[in-house]
């Protein structure tokens, strides 16, 4: 995917994030997982990008953070700050499952997720990344 459309998406996510925070976690529990989840993948592809370490027809999946021994397999390219932001996600797609197919969760739980996303934002922001050009 092209640079644009990671952006198109990002913001996409972030606007759902932020409008479902706005009406209550408590109910948004699905959509915060999806989209955290959808937008941290964009977030860190668009790094890649930015880097030049991998090819614009390459597309990371959510799927590939399950386990920290899968990311590292899908992802061999070495850049700034991989291990950190492999763990970071890894543990991000590990939350997503529950928020999204579990029962319902406690606000605590969810607000600790959208902190934990935020971490993974921070951290690729960070490293020079901009989304929020066009």
């Amino acid at each position: 995917m092209k640079e644009s459309e990671h952006r198109k998406a990002i913001k996409e996510s972030l606007e759902v994030i932020n409008e479902s925070v706005q009406i209550g976690v408590e109910s948004r529990q699905r959509t915060i997982g999806f989209h955290c989840s959808a937008a941290a993948a964009d977030l860190l592809e668009l790094y890649l990008h930015h880097l030049n370490t991998i090819n614009p027809g390459k597309i990371l999946k959510h799927d590939f953070f399950t386990s920290e021994k899968k990311a590292l397999r899908k992802l061999p390219e070495e850049f700034p700050g991989k291990d950190k932001i492999i763990k970071l996600i890894v543990g991000l797609e590990i939350q997503r499952n529950q928020l999204c197919y579990g029962k319902k969760q406690p606000k605590e739980k969810i607000e600790a997720y959208l902190q934990h996303f935020n971490s993974v934002k921070h951290l690729i922001e960070e490293k020079g990344v901009k989304y929020n050009e066009e």
